[in-house]
């Protein structure tokens, strides 16, 4: 059994908790939850290089993550995880081009329901997939986090504001 170490990010969006081994992140959630905000002493090398990282990207300086990642899951789940790091930052995507990306038109509530089980926020960009009207629909940080991350990326990516 692979050992699970826990520490805790102070992001622009609130308190995240990071998780993983030595060798992979494991999950990036919002901790909404926390009573008290913790300050934990990032000792393991891989959620120092995810908090830098992260820092990077706040700051606007990285679009893509080269942290290790791991989520367990069904090949159907992994193939949607998958599809998701391919959105390009500053870009998104609706739930039936997801669908149809992943070979099925037909499993569009299925790669919804997986979006909705992704462990690793922002670095596994799920709010990069909006509705098919262009509207910001289900995300479990939330949707006002779900649109700030939107607009950060498109200043990042065009310098522009971008407005849902």
């Amino acid at each position: 059994m692979t050992e699970t170490f826990t520490s805790y990010y102070q992001s622009p969006l609130g308190l995240l908790q990071i998780s993983g081994s030595n060798e992979y992140i494991s999950k990036v959630h919002f901790a909404d939850d926390e009573k008290e905000e913790r300050q934990a002493t990032i000792d393991n090398p891989i959620l120092q290089q995810c908090a830098d990282e992260l820092n990077e990207y706040f700051a606007g300086k990285r679009l893509l993550f080269d942290i290790p990642i791991y989520q367990q899951g069904t090949p159907f789940q992994t193939r949607v995880w998958k599809e998701l790091v391919k959105i390009e930052c500053g870009q998104t995507i609706s739930y039936m081009t997801l669908a149809k990306r992943l070979g099925d038109p037909k499993c569009i509530r299925a790669a919804a329901s997986t979006n909705g089980k992704n462990n690793i926020a922002i670095i596994v960009p799920c709010h990069r997939v909006i509705g098919t009207n262009n509207s910001l629909v289900g995300y479990a940080g939330g949707l006002w986090r779900k649109q700030w991350l939107l607009q950060h990326e498109g200043k990042i990516v065009n310098g522009v504001q971008v407005l849902f």
